[in-house]
């Protein structure tokens, strides 16, 4: 079951909620209440894939020269390879959820650096 509670709060930002790992892989649900914008950040080593599974935002990402922000809304899934520059907002009246698949498994808040966002 998902903790009530925060976990912990993201180098984002955002809120944490864990809901399983293994030692190849963690899954959490990431949080942002309405109007929320979460800092800008880039992974050193990790890889994450998203899912949106409530709420409405958007999410921009830079990886070398390719830049691009994409509409979130229920469903929408997509990669954050290592190294890609990012940062979600809550363009919504309730909160945002994104459930995350962190591999390898998140190694501590050394892991992201904050770099030079768009909001």
């Amino acid at each position: 079951m998902r903790p009530h509670a925060p976990d912990a709060i993201a180098p984002d930002g955002s809120e944490v909620r864990i809901l399983a790992a293994t030692s190849r892989g963690s899954m959490a649900q990431f949080t942002l209440p309405p109007g929320a914008i979460s800092k800008a950040v880039a992974h050193r080593t990790v890889e994450e894939v998203w899912l949106v599974t409530q709420g409405k935002g958007r999410m921009w990402r830079r990886l070398a020269e390719a830049e691009l922000i994409v509409e979130l809304g229920p469903g929408l899934s997509f990669a954050i390879p290592a190294g890609a520059h990012f940062q979600f907002r809550n363009d919504g009246d309730e909160p945002l959820h994104c459930v995350g698949v962190t591999m390898p498994p998140w190694p501590g808040m050394d892991e992201a650096y904050e770099v030079e966002g768009v909001w």
